[in-house]
C-alpha cells in the first residue's frame, strides 16, 4: 500500500475534489428504499435495523447483500449503518436494496456519508426526518474502486482497534459495577452482618447507618444546592472567569471537562454561599437518572454550582471523600432518590432529601481501603478511555485526509 499527496485538483458542487474523481447522485449507485415495520422476535437471528442501529432480532429477512447501507429516517435522522448478510431494517430507516458493484463499495459509502454527517441536512421540525427524495440527489464523489477498498482498509484498522479498546472499556465498568456492589455492602473481610431498615439491605454488622449530613458533619452548610434560577441566568455568563458546575458536567465518578461557562468574579462573590472548592462533591439532583455525582477536579480552584447541582463538602476527620463519592453513585442512594421521585415527569429532589440521604459508614480505614481499590479500577477506565478518544482523532484526522483526496492510497 502506497500513500502520496494529490496536487490535481478540480472544483466542483460539493467542493474541491482530485481530478480523477467524479460527483454523481446518490441515487446512481445504491436503490434506496424505506424499510418495513418487523416482527421482532426474541428467538430469532436476523438483526434488525432502526434509525439508531441493531433494536432487535426477528426471524424474517428483509435483504439479503453483502453489504446494506441503512441510513436513519426519522428519530436519529442522517445516522448511518452498515449491514451485512441477511438484515431487516424497520420503518424509521432508508435502506440500500442493492447497489452497483462496478462503481461502488458499500462500506466506503458508509465511511463517506459518516464523514458528510448526513444529520444536519435532517428537516427543522418537532421530529425531523431524512427523504428518500433527498438522498436519492445527495450528490457525493466517487473513486477508483480498488481505491475505495484501500481506505476502507486503512479505516477498517483503525476502527477494530478503536472496538477492542471499547470492549476493554465495557469489561472494566462491568468490574467496577460488580466490585461496588460487594464492597459497598459487604465491605471487607467481614463474617457477620445485619439488616439495615434504613438503607433495606444487609450491611456489615459493625457499619453504622446515617444521613448524608451527619456523615459530612453536621452543618447545614456543607451540604448547599445551586442559587435560584432567576439569580444566576444565561446573561451572566462570560467567557472566563470564575467556573460554573452545571449538570453537563457531573458524570458518574467522572468530572466532564466541556462546555465549561463562567461568571464574573462580582457575580460569583454575590453567589459566594453556593459556591465550590477544588476537591468538593458535587451531585446532580436534575435528570434522569438522578444523583450522578462526582469531585471537582484540583484544576476548577473554585466556582458557583447552578440552582440543580448539590455541593457537598466533605470533613475528612468523619468520612472519606472518594468513598463518600462511591457511595453516592451507588443502588443504596439510586434507589432512595428513586423512591422519592416515582410518578414524576421530571425527576428531581430537592436539598433536604439529599441531606437525609442514608448512607453506610464504615471505619475511616475500612472506607480508605474500598475507596482506593475502586480508584485503581477508575484509573484503568480513565486510562482505556483516553486511549480511544486518541484513536477517534486519528481515525477523523485519516478521514480528513483520505476522504477529500488530500492523500491519495495505492495498492502496490
Amino acid at each position: 500500500m502506497v500513500f502520496h499527496r494529490e496536487t490535481e485538483f478540480q472544483e466542483t458542487p460539493i467542493g474541491k475534489i482530485p481530478s480523477d474523481w467524479t460527483v454523481t447522485k446518490l441515487e446512481e449507485v445504491l436503490h434506496l428504499r424505506n424499510g418495513e415495520r418487523p416482527k421482532i422476535s426474541d428467538g430469532g437471528g436476523v438483526p434488525v435495523y432502526g434509525a439508531n442501529g441493531i433494536m432487535g432480532y426477528t426471524n424474517e429477512v428483509l435483504v439479503d447483500n453483502d453489504f446494506t447501507i441503512v441510513v436513519g429516517r426519522v428519530g436519529a435522522s442522517g445516522q448511518i449503518h452498515l449491514g451485512e448478510g441477511k438484515i431487516w431494517v424497520s420503518d424509521n430507516a432508508i435502506y440500500s436494496e442493492n447497489y452497483d458493484n462496478t462503481r461502488a463499495y458499500p462500506p466506503f459509502l458508509f465511511y463517506l456519508l459518516r464523514y458528510r454527517k448526513l444529520e444536519q441536512f435532517a428537516s427543522k421540525t418537532t421530529h425531523p426526518i431524512i427523504t428518500q427524495t433527498f438522498l436519492n440527489n445527495f450528490l457525493i464523489h466517487l473513486l477508483p474502486l480498488e481505491e475505495q477498498v484501500a481506505i476502507v482498509g486503512v479505516l477498517g484498522v483503525v476502527d477494530s482497534v478503536i472496538a477492542k479498546t471499547g470492549e476493554v472499556i465495557a469489561k472494566t465498568e462491568r468490574l467496577k459495577k460488580g466490585l461496588m456492589q460487594t464492597l459497598l455492602t459487604r465491605g471487607i473481610g467481614h463474617k457477620e452482618y445485619k439488616y439495615s431498615k434504613e438503607l433495606r439491605h444487609k450491611i456489615p454488622k459493625d457499619w453504622e447507618v446515617k444521613t448524608l449530613l451527619d456523615a459530612v458533619g453536621g452543618e447545614e452548610d456543607a451540604i448547599v444546592a445551586g442559587p435560584f434560577g432567576s439569580n444566576l441566568k444565561v446573561v451572566d455568563y462570560r467567557d472566563e472567569g470564575v467556573p460554573i458546575i452545571r449538570l453537563q458536567n457531573i458524570e458518574y465518578g467522572r468530572f466532564i471537562n466541556k462546555d465549561i461557562k463562567y461568571t464574573s468574579p462580582e457575580k460569583a462573590e454575590e453567589l459566594r454561599y453556593h459556591s465550590f472548592l477544588k476537591g468538593d462533591i458535587v451531585l446532580a439532583k436534575l435528570g434522569a437518572p438522578i444523583g450522578k455525582t462526582c469531585i471537582v477536579p484540583d484544576f476548577l480552584e473554585r466556582g458557583i454550582v447552578v440552582a440543580d447541582v448539590v455541593r457537598i463538602r466533605v470533613n475528612g476527620q468523619f468520612l472519606n471523600k472518594k468513598y463518600a463519592m462511591y457511595i453516592l453513585n451507588s443502588l443504596y442512594v439510586y434507589n432512595q432518590l428513586n423512591r422519592e421521585t416515582i410518578g414524576t415527569t421530571r425527576p428531581r429532589v430537592n436539598l433536604d432529601q439529599v441531606r437525609k440521604l442514608f448512607i453506610p459508614i464504615p471505619s475511616l480505614p475500612e472506607q480508605q481501603r474500598i475507596a482506593e481499590i475502586l480508584s485503581t479500577v477508575d484509573e484503568k477506565l480513565e486510562d482505556e478511555r483516553t486511549e480511544k478518544a486518541k484513536l477517534e482523532r486519528i481515525k477523523q484526522g485519516l478521514m480528513d485526509l483520505l476522504l477529500t483526496g488530500k492523500i491519495r492510497v495505492k495498492v502496490d
